[in-house]
């Protein structure tokens, strides 16, 4: 159970200690009597800021950690159940909490019965805070990507790869073992490639293979964005292009580089992150304008899948389908019972929370019955393969949408009833939430057909991509125009009618409804209540966009947006002034002194933040401060240090 015993065994050379990540107005004079009327204490505690320029020397393990924080390795004890076999690098560290979720995570329940090699990925929250100090790769990154593809900052992905084979050298019979890929990116569609390629070598090989791994890691160049990079493991070249936020949404295709001197041929991803959207969905395609609308408003949801691959695979198809809008509710692809966070998000004397979870022990049914969505996907287990204390009464109010293509979203079946009077709860969405927007007929038939005449997959998963992006951005436009005074949502609601989506989209219904907030006195009631009572939801389950964690992110990000953009608009105006010297005739040296702190802050803040400023300005920002301090006496340029 013990990582670093376990690690040092395996690993008896002493390695490097692993340091973890962690309309413009004219310039005018008077911007600098503006920023030299400015407080200058905050500039005067930048003096002792080194230079941006003076770069520290790399830190161990840097570039490892620029795409994973460790690799974990679980395999199945007899005494202690799932154990932490191995940590690499070997002094990252993990609390016991994070320990234990990562064990449990790792391995699929009982009930999903995973023979052979099954893949599947995991979201867990960080204990303790951020531990891990963070490189200025990290920041390029961050500051250069997409939203809802930037660094988590207090979660981490895992990503796995497990086999169960028979082994009769093994007391129980089976192999079992998990190996583990941590990372705070969200890259699935690289991990999962990349565990595909290590993960079988690692099970006959062990330890040699996964130091050998770790190293060829370690010398990759870090993620940035809008850069296709080639990355060396095992004899195998992945060819990945980093989405950009300068991306166009509609397409980010992969920009090809020259392979001459790429020897073998290069394994080229088309994306790091994208899934095949409409295998995921597929299930449930007649729904998915109503699960688009659940995700949107962050409404609580919970997948029941037959496996943790489905699970985990669903989730993230429904996380992702907001695109370009930043998911920014708690989800989890994989959640079992042992999670740390389970009594939080079954508890049932609050609203469930804005989380979208991802299970397959039928458990949940009857503990989530106060949960107003569930998603049920893939072929149910039969009610003799349940336990008995997880086996369902049937319930007086269970209904679901049917799911069979062409049936209209009002139509209603009752749960089937099996031969010992239990029911089963058969693949469907039930909810009692009422569609805002008319179903998008065009849309199913035209995926239908694709069906019918055997459509390539990938071009059916772009057909729905590019609608359910069109959705999103109708719904976004009306909110584009910045704004530097408060939002006044009453305000907005009133300009819908002129500037609404309805203008943009060509699916009807009712939009408004999706942004505002519905003050209803009559309880919603759940329709999957086992109880001769119908009990009522919450009133917090009324949710619309402007009451949902996704606005509250959005508002955020374009503040920060705006705040930059008038900030590198500022310093554009100072340093296109053309009279700095005039303006230095008639001002005092503390004046003077102040103008050149307030310019070192800015220039601090503009590379230290990637405001969008030229380098040309930069440079002429730097030019400033060094004509203003050579006017200076000897004992204040002493002072004020080099320019």
């Amino acid at each position: 159970m013990c990582a670093e015993a376990t690690a040092s065994r395996l690993f008896p050379r002493q390695r490097l200690g692993f340091v973890p990540r962690a309309t413009r107005c004219r310039p005018l004079p008077a911007a600098m009597d503006a920023l030299s009327r400015a407080g200058s204490s905050s500039a005067r505690d930048h003096l002792s800021t080194p230079s941006s320029q003076a770069r520290a020397p790399a830190a161990p393990w840097a570039r490892f950690s620029a795409w994973l924080e460790c690799v974990c390795v679980v395999t199945f004890d007899l005494e202690l159940g799932q154990a932490l076999e191995l940590v690499y690098p070997s002094d990252f560290r993990l609390t016991d909490k994070e320990k234990s979720s990562i064990c449990y995570l790792s391995f699929p329940d009982s009930h999903s019965g995973c023979l052979g090699d099954t893949q599947f990925s995991f979201r867990i929250r960080q204990c303790g805070g951020q531990r891990s100090p963070w490189h200025a790769s990290d920041r390029c990154y961050d500051r250069g990507a997409p939203a809802s593809l930037q660094r988590e900052l207090a979660h981490y992905f895992g990503y796995v790869y497990f086999r169960q084979v028979k082994d009769g050298s093994v007391k129980r019979g089976y192999f079992q073992k998990s190996l583990v890929l941590v990372s705070r990116l969200p890259f699935v569609r690289l991990f999962q490639t990349l565990l595909s390629l290590i993960a079988p070598e690692y099970f006959d090989k062990l330890a040699p293979c996964l130091e050998a791994v770790c190293s060829e890691i370690d010398q990759w160049p870090a993620p940035m964005p809008g850069q296709t990079l080639s990355l060396p493991v095992m004899g195998v070249i992945l060819q990945v292009s980093i989405p950009s936020r300068e991306d166009r949404p509609e397409c980010s295709p992969l920009k090809q580089c020259s392979h001459e001197n790429l020897l073998p041929a290069p394994v080229i991803l088309t994306s790091v992150h994208e899934l095949d959207l409409f295998r995921c969905f597929q299930p449930v395609l007649t729904h998915v304008q109503m699960l688009w609308e659940l995700m949107l408003l962050g409404e609580p949801l919970v997948v029941l899948a037959p496996s943790p691959a489905t699970s985990s695979e669903m989730v993230l198809a429904l996380t992702s389908c907001l695109q370009p809008l930043k998911f920014c509710c708690d989800y989890r692809p994989y959640f079992t019972i042992h999670d740390s966070e389970f009594k939080e998000f079954t508890t049932r004397t609050q609203a469930p929370p804005n989380v979208v979870l991802g299970v397959t022990n039928p458990f949940f049914i009857k503990t989530l019955q106060h949960w107003p969505h569930i998603l049920r996907v893939g072929e149910p287990k039969m009610s003799g393969d349940l336990p008995k204390q997880v086996k369902l009464k049937k319930p007086s109010r269970l209904k679901t949408l049917d799911t069979k293509p062409g049936v209209g979203w009002g139509m209603w079946e009752e749960a089937p009833m099996v031969p010992d009077g239990s029911s089963v709860l058969p693949p469907g969405l039930y909810t009692a939430y009422t569609a805002h927007l008319h179903r998008d007929k065009v849309l199913l038939k035209r995926l239908l057909k694709g069906l019918q005449k055997k459509r390539p997959w990938d071009v059916q998963a772009a057909l729905l991509r590019q609608r359910l992006l069109e959705l999103t951005q109708s719904f976004l436009l009306p909110l584009a125009p910045p704004q530097i005074r408060p939002f006044c949502q009453d305000d907005f609601l009133h300009s819908l009618e002129h500037r609404g989506p309805q203008l943009t989209c060509t699916l009807k219904g009712d939009w408004l409804g999706l942004y505002r907030w519905v003050d209803s006195r009559l309880p919603m009631l759940s329709p999957w209540c086992t109880q001769s009572t119908p009990q009522p939801l919450p009133l917090a389950t009324h949710r619309r966009f402007f009451q949902s964690p996704h606005f509250d992110g959005w508002y955020r990000q374009r503040h920060r947006e705006m705040a930059h953009k008038l900030e590198a608009l500022h310093l554009e105006a100072i340093c296109e002034a053309q009279s700095i010297e005039t303006w230095m005739k008639d001002k005092s040296e503390v004046e003077v002194v102040d103008l050149v702190l307030k310019l070192r802050e800015k220039l601090v803040r503009a590379q230290g933040h990637q405001l969008p400023v030229k380098e040309a300005t930069l440079q002429r920002a730097r030019l400033y401060i060094k004509m203003v301090v050579s006017s200076l006496p000897k004992d204040l340029q002493a002072i004020l240090g080099p320019p």
